[in-house]
């Protein structure tokens, strides 16, 4: 009886349509109900998946975690505000997803929570980091060169220099996930600009 009452349960819980053109007022308000409570979980979400990145080494000095846990914690020690800070720590998230293209992946989740500016380092820090490594791969070391008169090529290069292609010391005092987790928690309260950011409200 209390298998049939949670199925009747989960059913009147569900929209109605098998289309989306047939939906109704009611039906989105349910969705929308979901969406709200759903999204509240981003941070958690992300943080989680942060997590898989322990203990992946990929022939490098420290761990990809560890590698996002030095960025981001020589750009807070630098002085850097929380968006950009939760940006250091996210900027390589997509490794496990994104084998070919993990600045983009990164740079999506983090996009609706950051300025233009901030985003942009992300999305481009490949390019720029592979100034330090792409020569000995047989790619062109200068491919950040393409970006040479966009408004945000001296702050990603920065970026680069000063923080991504620094972290990867085995010896360097990096926080913990746990300290960074209120400031992905802050950053990702509420979106700055979403589409869908008009569901949120109630």
């Amino acid at each position: 009886m209390g298998i049939q009452e949670n199925i009747g349960h989960s059913v009147a819980e569900r929209a109605k349509f098998r289309e989306m053109k047939e939906g109704t007022k009611e039906d989105w308000a349910l969705i929308a109900g979901e969406y709200r409570a759903f999204a509240k979980g981003l941070p958690d979400r992300v943080l989680d998946h942060l997590k898989l990145l322990d203990g992946d080494f990929g022939g490098f000095p420290v761990c990809r975690l560890e590698h996002s846990l030095q960025t981001a914690t020589r750009a807070h020690r630098d002085g850097r505000g929380e968006q950009y800070v939760v940006m250091a720590l996210l900027h390589d998230i997509g490794d496990t997803l994104g084998s070919y293209n993990h600045p983009e992946v990164a740079a999506s989740i983090i996009k609706p929570f950051v300025t233009e500016e901030i985003h942009w380092i992300c999305q481009n820090h490949g390019a720029f980091q592979g100034y330090y490594y792409f020569h000995f791969l047989g790619m062109d070391q200068n491919a950040r060169d393409q970006f040479k008169d966009n408004p945000h090529y001296e702050a990603c290069r920065q970026f680069c220099e000063k923080y991504d292609q620094a972290a990867f010391d085995p010896d360097y005092d990096s926080e913990p996930l746990e300290f960074f987790e209120p400031m992905v928690r802050r950053v990702m309260e509420r979106p700055l600009v979403s589409a869908y950011a008009k569901a949120l409200d109630e």
